[in-house]
């Protein structure tokens, strides 16, 4: 018996840059937080090297997503 196949859905159309500019100002909001918690001592300054990469990277992810639209 063969299986009922359903029809694929379409892509859905996203603008990944509009999509990496609000995960960068989310990294960057993340990034004020952990460097007033590191510079008052309540947080180490690992935290905020991992939030400057993920901002470093979503920059990267920018510039990508504007170059291939």
């Amino acid at each position: 018996m063969p299986i009922a196949q359903r029809p694929v859905a379409p892509p859905v159309q996203v603008d990944l840059a509009r999509v990496t500019v609000v995960g960068s100002a989310l990294w960057a909001v993340a990034l004020v937080v952990c460097v007033v918690l590191g510079a008052t001592g309540t947080l180490g300054w690992l935290p905020a090297a991992v939030c400057a990469t993920g901002l470093a990277l979503g920059g990267l992810g920018y510039l990508w997503a504007v170059r291939h639209r």
